[in-house]
């Protein structure tokens, strides 16, 4: 496990990520997006893990706080494109 403890200022930008254990946490000014996985053992790694999710969600429960919340949003999904790099066959 890395010991640093790199943070995320909640809804501030589009740029912002972390991993913590087998998580990944994106920053976008509309939502937090988590995904994977992870083990919340019973031992210091465990502990440590749990802290700093705790910490991330206090961080974003306290922005929410401090704003007008609509009562949804809708999420639309990013456009698609071709991969400039894929091999497409042509030579």
């Amino acid at each position: 496990m890395s010991k640093e403890k790199k943070k995320i200022s909640p809804f501030a930008n589009e740029s912002d990520a972390l991993g913590i254990g087998g998580l990944s946490i994106e920053n976008r000014v509309d939502r937090i997006s988590i995904y994977g996985s992870i083990d919340i053992t019973r031992d210091q790694v465990g502990l440590a893990y749990a802290e700093r999710l705790k910490s991330l969600f206090e961080a974003i429960v306290a922005t929410m706080h401090d704003e007008h919340l609509p009562e949804s949003i809708s999420i639309t999904p990013t456009d698609q494109i071709s991969n400039p790099f894929a091999d497409d066959g042509a030579s």
